[in-house]
């Protein structure tokens, strides 16, 4: 069983079907998936703008996929700041990553994705971050 840290935006993006949904529905059943504070905050704050570029069901989903991860994630306080993307909403997910000792950051975010492996070894992280689409050739 991996330990699994879940971007938002894969998790919003799985709301339209395609490999974010099979990506979403295989680590919260087949692995440990973690969230922290800050990222339920992020998915429930974008509900609202999502509202005029979606359809009821798609909300919908997106709700009951938050719910389930938020029933199914094991919550994570971090104590352990990284800084080594250019966003710090991208530092939190690397900062889960250590404090967890993930196995796979799944995300969509190109300059998350783009963090060389030496560049996480260096900040004492040992995860591979990965597209949806890699993530499932991974844990198939």
């Amino acid at each position: 069983m991996a330990k699994v840290i879940v971007d938002a935006n894969v998790i919003i993006s799985a709301a339209f079907g395609g490999k974010p949904l099979e990506a979403v529905v295989r680590a919260l059943e087949s692995h440990e998936v973690y969230v922290s504070e800050t990222i339920i905050r992020e998915l429930i704050g974008v509900l609202p703008g999502l509202s005029k570029k979606l359809s009821e069901e798609q909300l919908s989903f997106i709700h009951e996929k938050i719910q389930q991860l938020l029933t199914l994630a094991t919550p994570v306080s971090l104590l352990t700041p990284v800084v080594l993307s250019r966003y710090p909403k991208d530092d939190h997910y690397l900062s889960l990553c250590k404090e967890t000792g993930a196995d796979f950051l799944v995300t969509g975010d190109k300059d998350l994705l783009s963090i060389s492996q030496d560049q996480l070894k260096s900040n004492g992280i040992s995860c591979k971050i990965v597209s949806p689409q890699d993530f499932l050739g991974y844990v198939s």
